[in-house]
């Protein structure tokens, strides 16, 4: 038997928030709809597979 070992290749961004400052983690395969969660602006938005990210990513977190 053999097995397989596959890599995980989804990761979670840290992401920083323009209008507010606040940094949050999302990640990077989101199904939903991402917002800030203080002032409510849009971070992610499914795309297909993997998410846009419409801010900017300080760190792919491991």
């Amino acid at each position: 038997m053999v097995r397989l070992y596959r890599e995980n290749r989804s990761k979670f961004l840290r992401v920083k928030c323009p209008d507010c400052e606040n940094e949050q983690v999302v990640f990077e395969k989101a199904s939903t709809t991402v917002a800030c969660v203080v002032c409510g602006r849009v971070l992610a938005e499914p795309r297909g597979g993997s998410a846009e990210i419409r801010v900017e990513i300080l760190a792919a977190l491991e």
